[in-house]
């Protein structure tokens, strides 16, 4: 038994690094601009939604309020660069810790509430993080806040006409988001948590430690969350609080994961490769007369896939797996 767990989990990590090097030369035949950016899109939110996962999908914690971690990591690292001089390359990992504390703060209370309330008070905190940065003078309020740009530099993590270093760092990201959910799928700790998912009653009765398990799992998705936040900020150039703390990206951090299947190593990976494409083409083909088609779209899918597969589409994968054993 043992044996074939550590088999699985080397099948893989060694299926994680084929997909890595694949997504390394994606882009190198790509001229187009349009697709590079869907593309460096996709892997941002495969990342995003793979760090969401960690918390909802392992432990069982269903956050509507991962908006204000990502918000956080964006307004750190552009705040730090702007006011200080600090390089993004190292802010982003400042706004990622960042990510992590609020995570935490808001986990002491919240995580004393189960089931719906838990998911309605992170709406809450995330609306109440909107506000506060709506109205805060000092991070420029609705106004916002630009990136100045200051020559090419991996350092500052600025590219004025190219696309490829941004693919690169976007996939550095998703591949670190899976690396640590690969980590922690086979440690005590991810067994911990999926005891604490799947009963907590039972898993308290068979000592693990509810609480602290919990906030590691939190701390964890907060990071990589506030990190893939400041990434975005450099990326764009420009933040607001509409466009890094609005609770429809708390939605969007978490519908790929729903959909690639919750609790599941790869899926937040498929989920983002099928839903990013469908947005970013919805939006870019209908444009203004297209306007909230995307979020049809969405629903549609999360239905077909809730009636049809319940387990995400990547039970899809294990299910054809089964049947060429089968065979």
């Amino acid at each position: 038994m043992e044996n074939g767990i550590l088999a699985r989990r080397r099948r893989e990590l060694i299926t994680g690094a084929v997909v890595l090097a694949a997504l390394a030369v994606l882009p190198l035949p790509i001229a187009d601009v349009y697709t590079r950016n869907l593309i460096i899109i996709t892997l941002l939110f495969a990342g995003l939604a793979q760090a969401w996962n960690i918390l909802g999908g392992y432990c069982g914690q269903i956050s509507l309020g991962h908006a204000l971690y990502f918000g956080a990591g964006a307004y750190v690292a552009t705040l730090l660069f702007v006011n200080a001089g600090f390089p993004p390359l190292i802010g982003m990992f400042v706004g990622g810790a960042v990510g992590g504390l609020l995570a935490l703060l808001v986990g002491w209370p919240c995580f004393r509430l189960s089931g719906h309330y838990y998911a309605i008070a992170t709406v809450v905190v995330g609306e109440i993080g909107y506000l506060l940065f709506l109205n805060w003078d000092y991070v420029g309020g609705a106004t916002g806040v630009y990136v100045p740009f200051k020559g090419d530099s991996w350092l500052a993590l600025q590219f004025k006409t190219q696309k490829l270093p941004y693919h690169y760092v976007t996939l550095a990201f998703a591949a670190a988001a899976w690396f640590a959910a690969w980590l922690i799928e086979g440690s005590r700790w991810g067994f911990a948590w999926r005891a604490v998912r799947d009963d907590v009653v039972a898993a308290r009765s068979l000592g693990v430690r509810v609480f602290a398990s919990k906030m590691a799992a939190a701390a964890i998705s907060g990071f990589f969350t506030g990190l893939g936040g400041a990434i975005f900020a450099q990326y764009v150039g420009y933040i607001d609080p509409e466009s890094v703390l609005g609770g429809q990206f708390s939605i969007l951090i978490a519908l790929p994961a729903v959909l690639g299947g919750v609790g599941t190593l790869w899926g937040p990976v498929v989920g983002a490769a099928v839903l990013m494409p469908v947005s970013e083409l919805s939006r870019s083909y209908l444009g203004g007369s297209g306007r909230g088609f995307d979020l049809m779209l969405y629903g549609a899918l999360i239905v077909v896939v809730a009636l049809a597969r319940p387990q995400g589409l990547v039970s899809l994968l294990g299910r054809r797996r089964e049947r060429a054993r089968a065979a």
